[in-house]
């Protein structure tokens, strides 16, 4: 019997020295989805955006168009503080609110172009229909 309690208070001693360990080694481990250091302090040096940021946008096939906006699920028309969702498309959402129009890009330094049709290939028959011609 006496060894049953020394073993179940060896296990109960060591349970408590890991259980004292774990809020230490959550604390030294880093969150991997984060920038390096040196990149968030350069993206806030160069002026990170102070007001509101598109971050998506959802346009389903049924059902209301939405955005997220600072972390906050926006439908059309609703509001997003003093604002209102006027507008939505796949790469802007425009808010109106007492300062005015708003619009917010999804991707503000990118500048979409689209591709000239002379620039684009055709491509060939496949060759069964080609040789069903020479015959």
């Amino acid at each position: 019997m006496a060894d049953r309690l020394k073993r179940a208070l060896a296990a109960l001693f060591a349970l408590a020295a890991l259980a004292a360990l774990i809020p230490v080694a959550r604390a030294q481990i880093a969150d991997p989805t984060r920038p390096p250091s040196g990149v968030a302090e350069a993206a806030g040096e160069a002026g990170a955006a102070t007001g509101p940021v598109l971050q998506s946008v959802l346009i389903p096939k049924r059902g209301k168009p939405l955005a997220i906006i600072s972390g906050q699920q926006v439908g059309l028309g609703e509001r997003y503080g003093e604002s209102r969702l006027v507008k939505l498309s796949e790469r802007e959402a425009v808010l109106d609110g007492p300062s005015g129009v708003e619009r917010l890009q999804l991707t503000p330094d990118v500048e979409k172009t689209n591709i000239a049709a002379k620039n684009v290939m055709k491509t060939p028959a496949p060759r069964a229909a080609r040789s069903e011609g020479k015959q």
